[in-house]
């Protein structure tokens, strides 16, 4: 099926022209004996008239015909195409169907151009699948011979929509005519939004240039899809440029404003720092101080207690040694609520160097002052999850560029329990008390023993860790055979 034809005598003839483009009627090609004398431009191979059921004109190529690039095309197709010509007269063109370029590398589906010669358009009906890359070579070889193209397809979702001027056309229920689905936008101050219009006027403004491609920097609101070039008016173009520099413009102050905001604060957090380098100073000279008294005295049982038996201890001072270059030993104020129940290390001048495990749920008072300015060491990468999650440290003892932690890995020996993770809420708690891998009875106290500072109770009933005051009430060991469940 086509719809140019070359006859013998009056050059190219078009089917859907009324007077076949050269002062003929239809009849004078179609059921003539003998047979016009008609050839395809593209093969040269003989064609005759037709006319279909529903009245459509065209030609088709006689028996025996060779392959042939017109021959192959669809139905809808040409009709397609057909509409585009037709749609192209009445926006005030002179549509040419199948039209050859100058050099024969490229045939335009439609080639309409302006009445007095100012301008070319091939009007391209794509139905076929074809890649981003050649739709848009075949553009450029048409802009070369100075003919702009306009891409159209009739299917719901063509891929390439977008990748070249281009519109997707629909046909309204009811409508005789197409109209364009999508491609052709308007900017309605903050994004695009689609224009309702029929393929008559589309054309009519795109000959006229009242419509250029543009490539949006704005999103399309839905349910239009994102296209890398659309169709839009020129004042429309100019209102999204002003709309994009004005959001440039409110960017620089808010970031402006954000970045002021931020010298601000942290001015603030500077003034912040030289108090707390004040405060942990006076914490640290105190704590030295304490550490020099304790030496005067015998070491005492807690420093013994820790040096043999706190776990973690011997590795945090070699990792001290090892990557921090601080050889220390295990402070003789071991005990002193400084340390909130962990363990001192201090180096050769008797100055704390780093605390061992202390407990978060002790940090407060002279131990928050001293320990927010420490080096503080697990024995475990739980044990330091747990204290800087610890809900306490997060919310009354939060330092304002948080805690300086690192841990090391241990390895228990002996019997071993599990301490669970949850805390006792028992309203009677009945307490066990695990002391150099024995297990001993313990009940709440109102003040912290001894033992209470470097030892931890769970709660025989609910199995949770006890962590109020607590003291021995035995000092039998617990026979191992009878221990409670957990």
């Amino acid at each position: 099926m086509a719809f140019r034809a070359v006859h013998a005598e009056w050059g190219t003839v078009f089917a859907h022209m009324p007077d076949l483009g050269c002062g003929r009627s239809w009849k004078a090609v179609w059921k003539v004996n003998p047979p016009a004398p008609l050839t395809c431009d593209e093969c040269r191979h003989p064609m005759y008239a037709k006319t279909s059921r529903t009245g459509l004109q065209f030609f088709a190529h006689a028996p025996g015909a060779p392959t042939c690039a017109l021959g192959l095309e669809s139905v809808a197709h040409h009709l397609l195409k057909l509409e585009l010509a037709n749609a192209a007269r009445d926006a005030g063109a002179h549509a040419e169907l199948e039209a050859p370029g100058p050099n024969g590398t490229w045939r335009a589906d439609v080639l309409a151009t302006d009445p007095a010669g100012t301008w070319k358009t091939a009007l391209e009906a794509q139905l076929a699948p074809i890649t981003d890359t050649d739709i848009t070579a075949r553009t450029e070889k048409m802009r070369t011979d100075g003919v702009t193209a306009i891409w159209f397809s009739d299917r719901p979702r063509p891929p390439w929509l977008g990748t070249v001027p281009s519109v997707r056309l629909e046909r309204p229920e009811g409508a005789k005519h197409l109209a364009v689905g999508e491609g052709l936008v308007k900017f309605t101050g903050r994004g695009w939004s689609a224009v309702p219009a029929s393929l008559t006027q589309f054309l009519t403004w795109a000959f006229a240039r009242r419509i250029v491609p543009h490539a949006p920097c704005t999103p399309l609101r839905y349910p239009q899809r994102s296209l890398a070039t659309v169709w839009t008016a020129p004042h429309y173009i100019t209102a999204e440029t002003t709309h994009l520099e004005e959001e440039e413009r409110r960017r620089r102050i808010h970031e402006a404003r954000l970045a002021m905001l931020q010298r601000e604060k942290e001015k603030k957090r500077e003034q912040i720092r030289a108090r707390n380098a004040v405060t942990r100073a006076k914490a640290l000279a105190e704590a030295t101080a304490a550490e020099q008294a304790a030496r005067t005295q015998p070491p005492g049982r807690l420093w013994q207690v820790a040096r043999v038996f706190r776990r973690g201890v011997d590795q945090a001072l070699a990792k001290l040694a090892d990557e921090h270059g601080i050889v220390a030993t295990v402070g003789f104020s071991t005990g002193d609520p400084r340390y909130a129940g962990g363990v001192p290390l201090v180096d050769a001048h008797g100055v704390p160097a780093a605390v061992v495990d202390p407990d978060p749920g002790r940090v407060r008072g002279e131990a928050f002052l001293l320990l927010a300015g420490l080096l503080l060491i697990f024995p475990s990468k739980a044990d330091q999850r747990r204290f800087e999650n610890s809900a306490n440290i997060k919310k009354k003892h939060r330092t304002i560029d948080g805690y300086r932690t690192e841990y090391v890995e241990t390895s228990v020996t002996g019997p071993t329990r599990d301490w669970g993770s949850r805390s006792c809420a028992c309203a009677t708690p009945q307490l066990v008390a695990k002391i150099q891998n024995a297990e001993y009875p313990a009940e709440p106290s109102d003040q912290m023993g001894p033992a209470a500072t470097l030892f931890r109770t769970q709660c025989r009933v609910c199995g949770g860790k006890y962590d109020k005051p607590w003291r021995r009430t035995d000092s039998t060991p617990i026979n191992q055979t009878s221990r409670p469940e957990t």
